[in-house]
């Protein structure tokens, strides 16, 4: 009986202590250096219950078992295990797990240890992303990645940009290949608050891309779950309004009478002002189309954990942005959701996926160039009201001093109607199979379908015998079909043998097809002359020419690639690559082409002479060279389409039909990328100071430049005809890159990190093979030369005009310089000096020059972050220095508004040596010239931030592990001397960028946000 009875409560103790649950907090520190750890992840494992560590370190987790055990484990820390033994504190110093602090994200079909990258490679982490809140991906590149330029196309919501890589290569396609988690596909498709990493490669590190790795490649890898994670919910939003950064210093009404005055008097013609005393201020057209307070939301969640075998991630996101000019008629939509899982099927066999879904939603106004609404407001006089007596938009007269291009930019907007939208499925799906011990096979299949939709209305409308009058309402739409797939398959052997040589083979195929179709077509005579009826199934009109077009297309890819990389005991580095590939867009001749490169690096703080060092903590020198190649040109180059018109005779009758298009050129081959690259990388006072610096050569060789000029005997003018594709150029980049970052805690409530980068660029043209070697592009003002030339022994896109030399002061100074007579009209006092290049005693086209170019000399970035107990504040900055732009917003008529640089016009001998004389007469002071280009150097404030994160008593109390709440402006300021809106714009092309007509200004932002993470 007593031993029945001594069991029996031995048996309740044990229950009762297996049923005992602990409260436990503890606090996570570095072993190295013993500082806390934010954002750690403590689990109770083979559970969901789990929690992450605070700013300083510190956790309490609830509901945790006797004798379970706690899983400690954060990125770039070895993981730990501690078993619960009673409810006391639980402190962990987690050491660093060097082989993943080392670790690149992604290189190329495969990842490395940052140690051992021999190539340059950059990378942006999701906290920047976060600091920053761009709205598009790209712009968080600017300023953080050294040899990384970013170029709006204008502050319009949704508006495009522009990546250079390490400068411009070639006059057509720049842009880099974008990767995202293997396949190719878009960056304006992403929401970035989805983004893990972004990694650059822009050497000779991208020849495993081939042929479409030349303009360098962005790898993006998005957020997943993580094995044995508890549940993590996180909500962001944030709402601002906008602002414009700028408005140009145009004349008031009062101004612009007294100078036209002054215009007409200098040429014999009556005043148009008699009496300018009542006129005022008169109609500032800048702040009529300007809006303020302008809303923009943005709004994100994500789910994401995993368990043994198991990891999940789920995100949804909403961004909505109105323009500052017409927020009515101008906006921009983008919701995306996004679903990433992995699986491990058994101890060999992992599956991914990784699926998102876009839909965007643009509606614009003319935005940018001749004719725009910033251009129309800028010329409008002062004098002339927005609306008349009866309310209706005052009209731009139509005279020779106004022109037919201007009118009224109100009416512009009020008359604007168009629509697009695009769906876009896209992701990824692969399968890892360890086949052994050292052999992995990996199969990938990556896919991309959008579909988009566009429409816009000409409703009939007259502006008063303007260019831009409608007589008869239109409405044109187009639907638009795009896919392409690939399908990787490759396998990954690596080993290491007697401790010292480590080997990496990377072998594989990669099969690339892209296809699609689109329709336009265009209807007349809109019922009811209205947007509502805008469609042309209710169009009851047709033109006389044909108002229908289509296309289809379908290119293929496919390409075999290998890598090997070696290294001896960690310190001698070694990689080669080599790529072959095949595409259709080239003939039978030179389908195919073979791509290989060669990196090493030498780990100097390895040697034994540096083991020891109190100050290096490690340094490499590395070096590549590599040969990638560029396709990226119109299809079916190599062959002749029936793409063309002409005009037969059957019967004794004209007859029109087809006839071949383009000029074909079977000879077509690749363009090549030679890339030459030397750095170091450098870390000093036990890794608080980070240094990169490289030096490259890219030389980009048989530039495949369509429409090259051939003689017109064989068609080239006839319609749908031109010049065909050929290889006719070398472009050489060379530079400098220099990063240093320096990150330090200065006490337990206080740490910063500072970061600086400089990239300097110099671009120059090495051949240009056509009939006259050069090739131009752009547009300046209306019916002048081509402004923009690709010429040998210059910069790609450089400025050609005029050169200038101050005002003329008097008549004695007009007699004895060469006549300027051949550019129009005979000099006189207060006109532009130009230089006579060619010396042959005449002033005239033959004597235009390199009067500048776009391109900037020298790229900066300077970042800071601070945290001071729970408050955060970070603010970033980019420096462009020595780039050019063309002041072409003007429009160069006597009546229109001008800015007021004009009131220091000459006037009289001595009065200017800059700015011409005004006058109605006839003058050479308009023809393109150094007058027209600016210094577009700036330094811009791009985001500063300011957050408080809620301490843990009160968000342990509310069930939350984290509420942050921040408020930030994008854009604050920028430092420049151009007097246009944007001095950082650009279109984009090669040949004819930096020509300002009138770029839309990028706002000013304030944000106020949230985070919230459960």
């Amino acid at each position: 009986m007593k031993k029945t009875l001594f069991s029996f409560l031995l048996l309740i103790f044990t229950l009762s202590a297996t049923a005992q649950e602990y409260t436990i907090t503890g606090n996570v520190t570095s072993e190295q250096d013993g500082l806390p750890i934010p954002t750690v992840n403590i689990i109770v494992k083979n559970t969901s219950n789990g929690v992450t560590t605070d700013f300083d370190g510190n956790y309490s987790i609830n509901n945790v078992p006797q004798n379970a055990t706690l899983v400690f484990s954060y990125i770039g820390y070895t993981t730990k295990e501690v078993v619960v033994a009673n409810g006391n504190p639980i402190n962990v110093a987690l050491s660093e797990d060097v082989e993943a602090l080392e670790e690149v994200v992604v290189i190329g079909y495969g990842s490395q240890k940052k140690k051992e990258i021999t190539g340059a490679v950059s990378v942006v982490s999701s906290q920047t992303l976060d600091e920053i809140k761009p709205i598009k991906v790209e712009q968080a590149l600017q300023g953080t990645v050294s040899g990384v330029n970013v170029t709006t196309q204008g502050g319009a919501p949704g508006a495009g940009l522009d990546i250079r890589i390490r400068g411009i290569s070639t006059n057509g396609a720049n842009g880099p290949l974008v990767i995202i988690d293997g396949y190719q596909g878009s960056l304006d498709i992403l929401n970035p608050n989805d983004i893990d990493t972004i990694t650059v490669l822009k050497d000779a590190q991208a020849a495993i891309y081939g042929t479409v790795g030349a303009n360098g490649v962005v790898l993006i890898t998005t957020k997943s779950g993580r094995k044995n994670q508890a549940p993590k919910v996180s909500f962001n939003t944030y709402t601002g309004f906008q602002e414009t950064t700028r408005e140009l210093p145009l004349l008031n009404a009062t101004e612009y009478a007294l100078l036209l005055n002054e215009a007409y008097a200098a040429g014999g013609q009556n005043l148009p002002y008699p009496n300018v005393s009542g006129l005022g201020e008169g109609t500032d057209w800048q702040g009529e189309v300007f809006n303020n307070n302008v809303p923009i939301i943005n709004h994100d969640f994500s789910v994401s954990g995993g368990s043994e075998k198991i990891t999940y991630a789920i995100s949804g996101s909403h961004l909505y942005q109105q323009g500052i000019i017409a927020p009515k008629k101008t906006d921009f939509r983008r919701n995306t959701a996004r679903l990433s899982l992995g699986a491990d099927i058994s101890d060999k066999i992992n599956v991914k996926a990784n699926v998102i879904y876009t839909y965007l939603d643009r509606d614009a106004i003319n935005d940018s160039g001749l004719g725009s609404v910033l251009f129309n407001a800028i010329n409008t006089p002062a004098t002339l009201s927005a609306f008349d007596g009866n309310g209706n938009f005052t009209l731009v007269p139509s005279t020779p001093g106004l022109g037919i291009e201007i009118i009224n930019p109100l009416a512009q907007i009020d008359n604007t109607f168009n629509d697009y939208d695009l769906r876009k499925l896209n992701g990824t799906v692969a399968l890892e199979y360890d086949v052994l011990k050292n052999v992995k096979l990996t199969s990938r299949i990556g896919f991309n379908t959008s579909n988009s939709e566009g429409k816009s209305f000409a409703k009939q409308v007259d502006y008063g015998g303007k260019v831009f009058d409608v007589p008869r309402s239109s409405v044109s739409q187009n639907a638009i079909n795009d896919n392409n797939y690939s399908l990787d398959i490759f396998g990954t052997y690596n080993n290491t043998f007697a401790d010292a040589h480590k080997i990496d083979f990377t072998v594989g195929t990669t099969v690339f097809k892209e296809f699609g179709n689109g329709l336009f077509a265009t209807g007349y005579d809109v019922p009811n002359n209205s947007w509502e009826f805008a469609d042309i199934a209710l169009a009851e009109g047709i033109s006389e020419s044909r108002d229908v077009g289509s296309y289809a297309y379908d290119e293929r890819r496919l390409s075999f690639f290998s890598r090997l990389q070696y290294d001896y005991k960690g310190k001698y580095l070694f990689s080669a690559m080599l790529r072959r590939d095949l595409s259709t867009k080239f003939g039978p001749n030179n389908r195919v082409a073979y791509f290989p490169s060669v990196t090493a690096g030498w780990v100097v703080s390895d040697e034994s002479f540096l083991e020891n060092s109190n100050t290096l903590s490690f340094l490499k020198l590395r070096a590549s060279y590599g040969i990638l190649g560029n396709d990226q040109i119109p299809s079916n180059g190599f062959s002749s389409l029936l793409s063309g018109e002409a005009t037969y005779v059957f019967d004794g009758a004209l007859v029109n039909g087809q006839a071949l298009g383009v000029l074909a050129n079977p000879d077509l081959q690749w363009e090549e990328a030679k890339k030459f690259d030397v750095g170091l990388d450098l870390r000093l006072l036990n890794d608080k100071v980070d240094i990169t610096a490289d030096y490259f050569v890219n030389t980009r060789d048989n530039l495949l430049i369509s429409n090259i000029s051939t003689s017109g005997i064989t068609g080239t003018s006839a319609p749908g005809s031109g010049s065909p594709t050929v290889n006719a150029g070398k472009v050489e980049n060379k530079g400098l890159e220099f990063a240093i970052n320096y990150k330090d805690q200065l006490s337990d409530n206080l740490k910063f990190s500072i970061n600086y980068n400089v990239t300097s660029l110099e671009n120059k043209v090495l051949e240009v093979n056509n009939s006259t070697g050069f090739l131009e592009g752009g547009g300046f003002g209306v019916g002048q030369p081509a402004p923009s030339r690709m010429e040998v022994g210059q910069p790609i896109g450089y400025f050609y005009g005029l050169q200038t030399d101050g005002i003329f002061q008097n008549q004695a100074e007009v007699n004895a310089h060469p006549s300027q007579s051949a550019l129009g009209a005979t000099a006189a006092p207060g006109d532009i000096r130009y230089v006579d290049i060619n010396g042959d005693g005449v002033i005239n086209f033959d004597d235009r020059t390199n009067i500048g170019d776009p391109i900037p000399d020298v790229t900066m970035g300077l970042n800071l972050s601070l945290d001071y107990k729970n408050f955060d504040f970070v603010v970033y900055t980019f420096a462009s220095l020595g780039n050019d732009m063309v002041r072409n917003y003007e429009r160069t008529l006597s009546d229109a508004n001008k800015l007021n640089y004009v009131l220091d016009r000459w006037t009289g001998e001595g009065t200017s040596t800059t700015v011409p004389r005004v006058t109605t007469g006839a003058t050479s002071n308009n023809v393109f010239s150094e007058y027209f280009v600016e210094d577009a150097s700036f330094v811009r404030i791009q985001n500063l931030q300011l957050g408080y994160s809620l301490p843990d008593q009160f968000t342990d109390k509310m069930g939350i592990s984290k509420l942050r709440i921040y408020t930030a402006v994008n854009n604050l300021y920028t430092f420049t001397k151009y007097k246009g809106y944007d001095p950082g714009a650009s279109n984009g092309a090669p040949i004819g960028g930096g020509i300002d007509a009138g770029f839309y200004p990028i706002p000013r932002t304030y944000i106020l946000g949230l985070n919230l993470n459960f």
